[in-house]
C-alpha cells in the first residue's frame, strides 16, 4: 500500500470541483483532483449565465463541448410557448475537455475512485482517503491537510440529518439517431410528472420521465428503456424526439430530489455543487446549480487554511449561502409546480406545490425595515466581518455597491433626515457627485 501526500484534495472533477479547484490555484495552492467519469452518458441543457460563470472561473477549452443556443418548447399549465432557449451539452464530452482542461493549469488529476472516507476523519497527518483504480488489487492511501467534497449526487451523506424534499426519480433514456436534424429540447408537465427530450446536432437523443417512485412500478434496468420510450409515446413535445432510427445507448434510473447535507463545513473541510445541496431539476440546470455554491468556496477554503482567526466567519458564510441557495431553488421549484394546476390534487403535484413553505423564493417574507448586522462577506482572497445593511429582499446582507460600503451611508442618512446628501459626501471624500447617486440607489430599493 503505498502512501501519498497532498495538501488540498478536491473529491471530483465535475464543474463543482473544477471550480474550486481552479479557484485555488489562483490563489496560489497546490490541487489534487481525484475523480473517475461518471457511469453513465447524459445530455443536459445549460444557460449563457451557465457557460458565463464556467469562462469565470477560467474554464475555456471545454466550453466547445456546449452547443450554441437552440429553441425550447415547454407545453405547461395547459399552453404550449417557444420563446426561450437553451444550450445543449454532451456531459461525456465536456467532462473529458474539463479533465483535461484541469490538468493543462496545472492542477494534478488522479483518474481513481474514492474507496473511504469520512469527513472529520483526520489525525495530526490529515485526513486519509482509500483510493484505488479498476485494475489495482490494492488501495493507495491519499492524505490531504484539506478536502473538499464535490462528487455530486453520488457523495455520501451521513445517515442522520439529511434534509430531503419529495422523492423522486429521473428515469433517463439515451440513443443516438442520425445525424443532423433539428438540435432544441422540450419540456411537457404530466398527470404523473413532467418529461424533458433534447436532441443534440450529430443525432444524439436523450428522453427523461421525471416522477415520484412510490406511484409507479418501475421495471428491471433491460426493460427501462422500452417502458420510457412507450410512456412517452403519447406524449405531444416527445413525438418528436422518438426516432424510430434511435438505437438505445443506455437507459437507467437516477435519483434527483432535492437533498441539503447536515453539515457543509468544517475546519479542513467543505463541501460543494451536490455534495452539498441538490435541488430538484425543475428550478434550473444542474450545472448552474452546482456552480452556485462553489464560485466563493477557493475563498472560504483560503481563509480556513491561513487565517485562522476568520475561520468560524468562513464557516458561516458558506453555510449560510448553501442553505439560502437551497431554500432558494427549492423554492423557485415550488412555484413551477404551482403554475400547472390541471393536476394540482394529483399526488405528485399536491406534494410538490407545498413543499418547502410558502416562503417567497426571492428574500425573506415580512417587510422588516433596513437594518445593520455584522456578517461575514468575501474581500479579496477571504472571508471576513463587516458591516452589512439587510434586508427583506436582501436576507445575508449587502456590503457594498460599485466600490462603495452601504452601512456608512445608511447609518449617516438615518442620522440626517432632510440633508441626506451632505451627510453622505464626507464619507465619499467630500465627493458629493457620488453622495448623490448613493442617496438615489438607496432611494430605488426602497429604503427609508
Amino acid at each position: 500500500m503505498t502512501r501519498i501526500d497532498r495538501g488540498i484534495v478536491v473529491l471530483g472533477g465535475g464543474p463543482a470541483g473544477a471550480a474550486v479547484a481552479l479557484g485555488l490555484r489562483r490563489l496560489g495552492h497546490a490541487v489534487t483532483v481525484v475523480g473517475v467519469p461518471r457511469a453513465f452518458d447524459a445530455i443536459e441543457g445549460v444557460s449563457d449565465r451557465v457557460v458565463a460563470g464556467l469562462r469565470g472561473v477560467g474554464i475555456e477549452a471545454a466550453l466547445a463541448a456546449i452547443a450554441e443556443p437552440s429553441l425550447r418548447r415547454a407545453t405547461w399549465a395547459g399552453a404550449t410557448t417557444a420563446l426561450n432557449s437553451e444550450r445543449l451539452v454532451d456531459r461525456a464530452a465536456f467532462d473529458s475537455m474539463l479533465w483535461q482542461e484541469l490538468q493543462d493549469h496545472g492542477v494534478e488529476c488522479i483518474a481513481e475512485r474514492v474507496m473511504r472516507w469520512t469527513p472529520g476523519e483526520h489525525g495530526d497527518d490529515g485526513h486519509a482517503l482509500q483510493i484505488q483504480r479498476p485494475d489495482e488489487t490494492q488501495p493507495t492511501t491519499l492524505r490531504a491537510r484539506f478536502v473538499v467534497e464535490a462528487r455530486g449526487r453520488l457523495a455520501p451523506h451521513p445517515p442522520q440529518g439529511v434534509s430531503r424534499g419529495p422523492e423522486t426519480v429521473a428515469l433517463l433514456w439515451r440513443g443516438q439517431g442520425a445525424p443532423g436534424g433539428e438540435a432544441g429540447s422540450a419540456v411537457e408537465s404530466l398527470p404523473g410528472g413532467w418529461a424533458w427530450c433534447a436532441r443534440l446536432p450529430g443525432g444524439a437523443v436523450a428522453l427523461q420521465l421525471t416522477v415520484d417512485p412510490s406511484a409507479i412500478a418501475l421495471p428491471q434496468r433491460a426493460q427501462l428503456g422500452a417502458f420510457v420510450r412507450e410512456r412517452l409515446s403519447t406524449v405531444d413535445a416527445a413525438l418528436p424526439f422518438l426516432d424510430t432510427a434511435a438505437t438505445e445507448v443506455h437507459a437507467l434510473a437516477r435519483t434527483s430530489g432535492a437533498v441539503l447535507a447536515p453539515e457543509v463545513c468544517g475546519a479542513t473541510w467543505l463541501r460543494v455543487g451536490d455534495a452539498a445541496m441538490a435541488a430538484d431539476p425543475l428550478s434550473g440546470n444542474g450545472i448552474f446549480q452546482s456552480l452556485s455554491s462553489a464560485l466563493q468556496a477557493p475563498m472560504v477554503v483560503h481563509t480556513l487554511l491561513n487565517h485562522p482567526a476568520d475561520a468560524p466567519h468562513a464557516r458561516r458564510f458558506h453555510t449560510e449561502r448553501v442553505q439560502g441557495l437551497f431554500q432558494r431553488f427549492a423554492r423557485i421549484g415550488r412555484d413551477f409546480y404551482a403554475q400547472e394546476a390541471r393536476w394540482a390534487d394529483e399526488p405528485f403535484w399536491a406534494a410538490r406545490r407545498a413543499w418547502p413553505d410558502a416562503l417567497p423564493a426571492h428574500g425573506a417574507a415580512g417587510n422588516a425595515p433596513p437594518h445593520i448586522e455584522g456578517r461575514p462577506v468575501v474581500d479579496r482572497d477571504r472571508i471576513r466581518l463587516a458591516e452589512v445593511v439587510v434586508t427583506a429582499e436582501q436576507p445575508l446582507g449587502i456590503w457594498h455597491v460599485d466600490g462603495v460600503e452601504i452601512a456608512p451611508l445608511w447609518r449617516a442618512a438615518q442620522a440626517a433626515p432632510g440633508r441626506e446628501a451632505q451627510a453622505l459626501a464626507p464619507l465619499l471624500g467630500g465627493d458629493a457627485g457620488r453622495a448623490q447617486a448613493a442617496l438615489r440607489w438607496m432611494r430605488a430599493q426602497g429604503w427609508r
